[in-house]
């Protein structure tokens, strides 16, 4: 006997549907600001002369690249399901994950390569300029990290633009922090050198989020779930349940869990049993692991 169990298209739809309409709003916040300070950052950088300064521009453009591509992606979740796509476009988001983990990468190698020309062939750097310029950036990157703060918690493409966002931050601050010591020591070393410590920074973040978004495709157990750990639960709390073989465990998108197995019970039961206990396996997933999309065939 064969039982499917659907997602909860009502209301898992709904919050949703709800849910990304919030964050679409605040991705056009966060890109208008960003936006806006990456052009006077870039002007300014070359008006101080201040590679640091330029590279945060760059870290910026990085960002404003992820949160149109984050942004993007939630538009083409939204699309509805058809018989060819039957879980729609969710995977998108987790793309635009992988994709914004990799501009990462290619922003921190640029950014290695330039501190290191500049340690070599140091440049003199205006301090005041720098620091003021910097102190504007650290203020927006703050205030988009606030936008974006609480929804990265469940959203890996939204994680990922909050993931761009922290980096400029700490980025913005190292700038500060530099412009002040150049200013009263002219050590202008300083500036390639804070370059090359918040590249070695972001590179550990942009890998976090290149393996949970390859994790996902992969389509591996999610973070924290094994196949042993969900068996021995429901063992454990349906005695009924003799053996449990085939269980895979896979993410579509980003909390949304899926779950396939056959089941083996201690000898016969009724129809209205079996029913009665299909309901209680799926209360359990749900209630202890958050899956909602099982398919169990008993036997």
């Amino acid at each position: 006997m064969r039982h499917s169990h659907r997602p909860k298209q009502t209301s898992v739809t709904d919050e949703l549907f709800e849910y990304r309409s919030v964050e679409k709003r605040k991705l056009k916040i966060t890109m208008a600001i960003t936006g806006i300070t990456m052009i006077v950052e870039i002007a300014g950088g070359f008006l101080s002369n201040s590679l640091a300064l330029i590279s945060d521009a760059g870290h910026m453009f990085t960002h404003f690249f992820a949160l149109a591509v984050s942004f993007g992606a939630i538009l083409c979740s939204n699309i509805a399901t058809c018989h060819r796509r039957t879980y729609g476009f969710y995977r998108i988001e987790i793309l635009a994950a992988l994709l914004n983990s990799l501009a990462l990468f290619a922003a921190t190698v640029w950014i290695l390569v330039e501190g290191l020309k500049r340690m070599i062939h140091p440049a003199p750097v205006v301090g005041m300029e720098m620091f003021l310029i910097a102190m504007i950036g650290l203020i927006v990157n703050l205030v988009s990290a606030a936008i974006l703060s609480g929804a990265h918690k469940d959203d890996l493409n939204i994680k990922s633009a909050f993931l761009h966002m922290l980096a400029d931050t700490l980025s913005s601050v190292a700038v500060v922090a530099g412009a002040v010591v150049i200013y009263f020591t002219r050590w202008n070393i300083i500036d390639p050198l804070l370059s090359i410590g918040i590249a070695l920074v972001i590179v550990r973040w942009g890998w976090e989020l290149f393996k949970d978004s390859v994790n996902i495709l992969l389509e591996s157990a999610p973070k924290g779930m094994t196949a042993d750990r969900v068996a021995g639960v429901l063992m454990k709390e349906v005695p009924d349940i003799r053996e449990i073989t085939d269980l895979h465990l896979w993410e579509i998108t980003a909390k949304m869990y899926s779950l396939s197995a056959h089941i083996r019970l201690k000898g016969d039961i009724g129809s209205d049993a079996t029913r009665e206990l299909l309901k209680k396996i799926k209360s359990i997933l749900n209630a202890r692991f958050d899956i909602e999309h099982t398919t169990i065939e008993f036997e």
